[in-house]
């Protein structure tokens, strides 16, 4: 399980979590006066956000699903394949219609970094092998 090393999940008391593999630490926060309200995911010096509504989203598909989903990580541009949690957080047919990232350029990998915050919550069971991970609902 990834654990929380440090944080409250606020800006300035984030959590540091590691991506699925266990390779890298981020730091994650919520941001609940943006608009709309956001995750922010700070990678050394590179900022990602996502809609904070993602989570919750994420977690009613997954829960409906029922069974494993792989992450299928990709950068924004970059192709999804159907049926992965990446694809999800793009596609039309999600709950927003498209991308739940809000920075252009940088609405991509998702499934990297809002599945740790998703396992740290209690929501997900999160695979943590060196590739083709997989998440499933709890």
């Amino acid at each position: 399980m990834n654990r929380v090393t440090y944080g409250m999940g606020v800006a300035g008391d984030p959590w540091i979590l590691k991506t699925p593999p266990q390779t890298s630490d981020f730091e994650v926060w919520r941001d609940e006066a943006a608009d709309p309200p956001a995750l922010i995911v700070q990678v050394g010096k590179t900022r990602l956000s996502y809609q904070l509504r993602a989570i919750d989203d994420a977690h009613a598909m997954l829960k409906a699903h029922g069974d494993w989903i792989p992450l299928g990580n990709a950068d924004e541009g970059k192709p999804t394949k159907e049926g992965t949690l990446e694809h999800w957080a793009r596609s039309a047919d999600n709950p927003v219609g498209g991308y739940y990232g809000l920075r252009k350029g940088y609405r991509g990998r998702f499934a990297n970094y809002v599945s740790p915050v998703m396992e740290m919550l209690g929501l997900v069971e999160l695979e943590h092998n060196a590739r083709n991970n997989r998440v499933r609902g709890l």
